[in-house]
């Protein structure tokens, strides 16, 4: 099988009309979910949740097994068997990727030096490190099976002699404007995708750039749209609409059916952060009216940032005083508003979770 020879962007051979019954519900389904976005005044910690679940997903997706409340446990000291710690590695690879990004936005747009700095980041002591992290390939690569040759591959993406100058019109294309914002989404994903620039990790880089990508057109307030979770539900359609474009040249159905994983996702996702916002308000009378404390809204803060914690990292990062903080927990263990996951012994410190917060994230009940 010969490389793939990528079509220029940007595409000329849209079917729009195909289309334009599809742009106008997901634009106004990632309104309303920006509308709500907006709303909330601290994303990074009222949403942290949701950011926690991308990355488990989207790992997911490449066969990464482990769930938020393991990661969460994980930040908070619980001990878990090599293989399943590798796992969670790789998922707060991720997050730190994704927050390396969002901060860089806030200098300018996406690039492609930035590209390889979200994928250092991502491939940091896990498997795939040594396939050179933060290095576009410089060697040929191909999709298929564990076995395969590139004679046997799915796909073969495009000569590495030819990868400088797709890199930089992909890149180009990202910094200019298309018909719609969410039809470019969906032609950014989908070329990297085809590009596969790196040796391991692109499919979680291109699922990164989704969010990124919106952030820096505007359509969002903050990169905290996450798309993973109906792209894991539907992951053959996800992976065959790809495969097509390749096969049949078929954009248009790779768009269609892009722009209907936004809609989907953004009322998911709007659900999703209602169920946040509620609890927190919830929470609010809740914490008081159990603590007593003047700090209640810090207190509650750090049980939204991090709902799975070492009792000692709670003093921390409350900043409040340390009686203030053990009393609270004491308080809030009775209440049953915490559970232990781990309890005190010797010099090791309890780890808590926020039940409820932890059951909503994961969309399960786990405590």
């Amino acid at each position: 099988m010969k490389p793939y020879k990528p079509k220029n962007l940007p595409l000329t051979d849209i079917d729009t009309g195909q289309l334009i019954r599809m742009i106008g519900p997901a634009n106004a389904a990632i309104a309303r979910y920006d509308g709500l976005l907006q709303s909330v005044v601290n994303p990074s910690v009222m949403l942290s949740p949701l950011t926690q679940r991308e990355a488990v997903l989207s790992s997911r997706i490449e066969g990464t097994q482990a769930t938020v409340d393991e990661v969460l446990g994980y930040d908070a000291g619980v001990e878990f068997d090599p293989a399943k710690q590798g796992d969670i590695q790789e998922i707060v690879n991720y997050r730190k990727a994704l927050s390396l990004a969002s901060e860089a936005l806030e200098q300018g747009p996406i690039d492609l030096q930035l590209i390889k700095q979200m994928h250092s980041v991502l491939m940091n002591s896990v498997r795939g490190q040594r396939k050179e992290p933060g290095r576009f390939r410089a060697d040929q690569n191909w999709i298929g099976s564990a076995d395969s040759t590139i004679e046997t591959a799915k796909f073969v993406p495009p000569s590495p002699r030819r990868l400088p100058g797709l890199l930089e019109e992909f890149a180009n294309y990202m910094a200019g404007d298309d018909i719609d914002t969410l039809v470019q989404c969906a032609i950014v994903h989908a070329q990297f995708e085809i590009l596969h620039p790196f040796k391991d990790g692109n499919g979680r880089i291109g699922r990164l750039l989704i969010p990124l990508f919106l952030f820096q057109k505007k359509a969002l307030a903050s990169p905290m749209f996450y798309l993973s979770e109906y792209l894991e539900g539907n992951r053959e359609s996800y992976y065959q609409g790809l495969r097509n474009i390749s096969d049949k040249g078929d954009w248009t159905g790779w768009i269609a059916f892009f722009l209907e994983a936004l809609k989907h996702q953004a009322v998911e996702n709007t659900n999703r952060v209602k169920g946040i916002l509620s609890l927190y308000d919830d929470m609010k009378s809740r914490v008081t009216e159990i603590t007593h404390s003047q700090h209640s809204p810090a207190i509650l803060d750090a049980l939204f940032d991090k709902p799975i914690f070492q009792s000692t990292d709670f003093v921390d990062r409350s900043n409040i005083p340390n009686s203030t903080a053990k009393t609270a927990i004491k308080k809030l263990r009775d209440a049953q508003v915490l559970t232990a996951v781990r309890e005190a012994s010797g010099n090791r410190p309890a780890v808590l979770a926020f039940r409820e917060l932890v059951n909503l994230a994961e969309g399960r009940s786990v405590f």
